[in-house]
């Protein structure tokens, strides 16, 4: 690919500084009354977003359009991935209430798809499966018209936990593989590509609609984001999300590159001419980006 990147500069001390971020990347803050409404409904349920926990670029947009990406089961992580800014730490024992407190909260702002994320919970057993799957049965009872989008860790490769979340039958399984596999070791080195790979072709033998998304600006190559796409592809994946790394704090790794929106549309046009039903890649596209949209094409 010829597309210009926009490269790392040097600041004078030997070290490459951060790039600059490029004109693709200055956008408007979304703002209106919804955002606030949202923000207030969050607030009043006493729940948690990956949009604000993880410092997601699309948060303004996303309240604005009413709707959030639920992160459940506290807001402290048992990992220590390089990329991602939710907090680290000791955790807290499971909260129940939470459920129904997800719940209404989807009821009050009428949300027609609901995306359901956590952090890893290598401290529990299951690793929170029967959360997850609790909390798609209670949105089957009590909503029965929302339908369900479970982003799920990896339970540490456990099949039996993985058995009791595809048995909720969430209407997408989304699991991310992050990156590329040259860079787990740098960027999360307690997760396993391959074991990624097993949990996405699992969910496919099951029935399940699998969804998976990385990150790019890291330091992969083009040929290395294709090779990740012919893997999902082969895993039985229906939609890929690819999204540009922006670094949420100065204690996260650092972006090596700004992808252009060229090079996006490359890997769009690769994924679904190699058999992916759907490839959303664009500078600010992350997993949950109007997540609602893709399951109605995917469904059509």
């Amino acid at each position: 690919m010829s597309e210009k990147q926009s490269m790392p500069i040097f600041d004078g001390s030997g070290s490459p500084a951060l790039p600059r971020k490029p004109e693709w990347l200055k956008r408007p803050m979304a703002h209106n009354g919804r955002q606030r409404q949202v923000i207030e409904n969050l607030t009043a349920c006493g729940l948690h977003t990956v949009c604000a926990e993880a410092k997601c670029p699309n948060r303004g947009e996303c309240f604005s359009r009413g709707t959030a990406t639920f992160l459940v089961m506290g807001r402290v992580c048992t990992r220590r991935c390089a990329f991602c800014g939710i907090a680290k730490g000791s955790v807290e024992p499971l909260d129940m209430t939470e459920i129904d407190r997800v719940v209404s909260s989807i009821r009050s702002m009428k949300i027609r798809h609901a995306v359901i994320t956590s952090v890893t919970r290598d401290d529990l057993p299951d690793g929170g499966a029967r959360f997850f799957a609790q909390m798609v049965a209670a949105l089957r009872r009590e909503l029965p018209g929302v339908t369900a989008e479970l982003l799920i860790p990896d339970f540490q490769g456990d099949p039996e936990a993985l058995s009791v979340v595809f048995d909720s039958r969430p209407d997408i399984l989304n699991h991310n593989v992050e990156t590329v596999p040259s860079l787990y070791c740098r960027v999360r080195p307690q997760a396993d590509y391959e074991r990624s790979l097993c949990l996405l072709r699992s969910a496919n033998s099951a029935g399940l609609r699998a969804k998976s998304g990385l990150m790019v600006g890291l330091g992969e190559s083009f040929e290395e984001v294709c090779k990740v796409l012919d893997d999902l592809e082969s895993c039985g994946c229906r939609v890929v999300t690819i999204g540009q790394y922006l670094q949420p704090s100065p204690h996260q790794v650092p972006v090596e590159s700004y992808v252009a929106p060229e090079r996006f549309r490359g890997y769009a046009m690769y994924g679904e001419r190699h058999g992916l039903m759907r490839v959303v890649a664009g500078p600010f596209v992350r997993s949950s980006y109007r997540a609602a949209e893709i399951l109605e094409e995917i469904s059509g």
